[in-house]
């Protein structure tokens, strides 16, 4: 990168968005852009993401196209770009716009005033929107919340798996895709699955030192609801409280409400205007806490929430991090509490439970098949099966390579016998069982560490952070001692030699923690800092003779915690890794 272009981004930041600075990772990122090489960042909300593609987009010449997923966080997006100034105009196209509204917002983009294009990926799958598209000659295509692409993160949306054909039929610009949260694997798969050429992958401040980290665990659900209830009262708001059920919004919130408090209940089954209301009410401050389920998310930008408490333990750690985000951002401190019980570990179990209808998978195959190329909707006409289930059944079976998807639906591919492609389909569904209760092992793990919680969610996200934070429970607990020294008894996941495992706290020796908050005392082991002399560091790839390919995501004590492709998450003892040889580097 030039000194001259360089200086030209800083002068962009500067004039246009009154930006000082660059923070680290978005210097690097623009110039990659401007270079035109793809981009993954990964950062928290209020870092700075959007600026990477903002900044750009003023150095290069043609419009710049930005999938976002939701209306409302569409016409968030536009209105801070007009309230920045940026000199270029923002627009979107989406249909709680009228025809008038979406005819200009074309205009606009065509006569070249607006710089901005918002778009949802659903508007991408039409073959006249990208067409359109194709002759604007996109210099960039920004994909936001990437993490939707994969179906390891927390909030997967099918129709973003059409995004890296839909790239490459408007030009192929120059592609950034922006997530708050991602974990390595799920790095990974955005990569893939968007088509991203030789990527800068930028991955900055998972740490949120300003949020305390707090486990409280309960010996039943009655004594867990009435805590959630009085944990919520006694806590400054504004705030937010996480359930697992729709009913369980309604309850709370009625709660909440008999103790004094303004609160609301939001998920999906509620109307979309009051959705909306709800949305409004608690952005504008008029109430101190709205009880949701993950509906709740997307778009949330409120710098004071003071608080996020889940009354049920999360589906992963991915959909964790991203929930208590939401909390302290204006820099002050906040606060995340999970209420714990380990048998409501049971329904999350029971969800990630996935299998593959093999009836009505033959019977999509040979439509598409049959056709050769068959719209979408021809398709659910001629299987007889819902819009979901038929999009759910072509993604599958594009993900083991049967099929594509193509402008006008989707097409076949390779002439391999329907029982093959039944078995792999099989085999990736039983894969991603198995990753997806790995994941639930993961919120267990978390919520049962005796040792610096912090340490354990970054650890996750492949960020190494050495000793106490001493902002969670565990290492700020006035039982914790220099003087004392506790073994960890819990098993983060599975503790595995071999083929065998060793499930929980009793099955390494130990007693199974009290109700109430977990403590750990002593001083904590010092992990690997990552340097030559462990032959595992943290986000080295490896190889096991059962399991195959993995990343090392974790290090505590004598464990590692390895990302196995087909597997999932696996703790390992390092003496058994010695002893029976079970990892190599790669």
């Amino acid at each position: 990168m030039s000194a001259s272009t360089l200086e030209r981004l800083r002068e962009a930041a500067r004039d246009t968005f009154d930006w000082a600075t660059l923070k680290p990772g978005q210097r690097e990122a623009m110039e990659a852009v401007v270079a035109g090489r793809d981009v993954l960042a990964v950062m928290p909300t209020g870092y700075g993401k959007s600026a990477i593609y903002q900044v750009s987009a003023l150095l290069l010449d043609g419009p710049t196209v930005v999938v976002s997923p939701l209306i409302s966080l569409q016409q968030d997006q536009v209105a801070a770009l007009e309230e920045a100034g940026a000199g270029a105009e923002a627009v979107a196209v989406n249909s709680a716009q009228d025809r008038r509204e979406n005819a200009e917002a074309w205009r606009s983009v065509g006569r070249g005033r607006a710089e901005f294009l918002f778009l949802s990926p659903e508007q991408l799958a039409k073959e006249d929107v990208t067409n359109r598209l194709q002759a604007l000659r996109p210099s960039l295509f920004v994909v936001d919340e990437a993490h939707c692409v994969s179906s390891w993160g927390h909030d997967f949306r099918p129709d973003y798996l059409a995004l890296g054909a839909a790239a490459e039929r408007v030009g192929r610009p120059v592609v950034i895709a922006l997530t708050a949260t991602a974990s390595t694997p799920v790095q990974a798969e955005i990569v893939e699955r968007l088509g991203l050429r030789d990527p800068l992958v930028v991955s900055r401040g998972f740490d949120r030192p300003n949020i305390f980290l707090d486990v409280v665990r309960h010996p039943d659900d009655a004594a867990k609801r009435r805590a959630v209830v009085e944990n919520v009262a006694d806590l400054p708001g504004p705030g937010l409280v996480y359930v697992a059920t729709r009913k369980d919004t309604e309850r709370y919130a009625a709660a909440l409400a008999e103790r004094g408090l303004r609160a609301a209940a939001y998920h999906a089954g509620r109307a979309a205007a009051e959705r909306e209301e709800v949305h409004r009410a608690f952005l504008e401050d008029e109430l101190d806490v709205v009880v949701a389920t993950s509906a709740f998310g997307m778009g949330i930008d409120k710098p004071n929430v003071r608080f996020v408490v889940h009354a049920d333990a999360p589906d992963s750690l991915d959909s964790y991090y991203q929930e208590i985000g939401r909390a302290g951002r204006d820099g002050e401190p906040a606060r995340a509490v999970l209420h714990y019980r380990p048998e409501d570990l049971g329904v999350r179990q029971y969800f990630a439970t996935t299998s593959v209808d093999e009836e009505a998978l033959r019977a999509v195959l040979t439509a598409v098949r049959r056709a050769g190329e068959l719209a979408l909707k021809d398709l659910r006409e001629r299987t007889g099966l819902a819009a979901r289930k038929a999009a759910g059944l072509v993604n599958v079976l594009q993900e083991v390579g049967a099929v594509r998807r193509e402008r006008r639906g989707v097409a076949a591919v390779g002439a391999e016998a329907p029982a093959g492609v039944v078995d792999r389909a099989r085999e990736l569904t039983d894969s991603r069982e198995r990753i997806n209760r790995s994941r639930v092992e993961m919120v267990r793990g978390y919520a049962e560490t005796l040792r610096c919680r912090r340490q354990f969610l970054l650890g996750y996200f492949g960020e190494p952070h050495a000793g106490r934070c001493g902002t969670c429970d565990v290492c700020a607990g006035p039982e914790m001692r220099e003087d004392d020294g506790v073994e960890d008894v819990m098993a983060d996941t599975d503790v595995l030699a071999g083929t065998g495992g060793l499930e929980g706290a009793d099955a390494l020796g130990g007693p199974t923690p009290p109700a109430g908050r977990i403590r750990a005392a002593g001083p904590l082991p010092a992990a690997p800092d990552g340097d030559s002399e462990d032959p595992f560091p943290l986000q080295a790839a490896v190889e096991h003779r059962e399991w195959g390919r993995g990343v090392v995501m974790r290090h505590e004590g004598d464990r590692i915690t390895v990302f196995f492709e087909r597997e999932g998450y696996k703790t390992l003892g390092r003496e058994l890794i010695a002893a029976q040889d079970l990892l190599r580097r790669v």
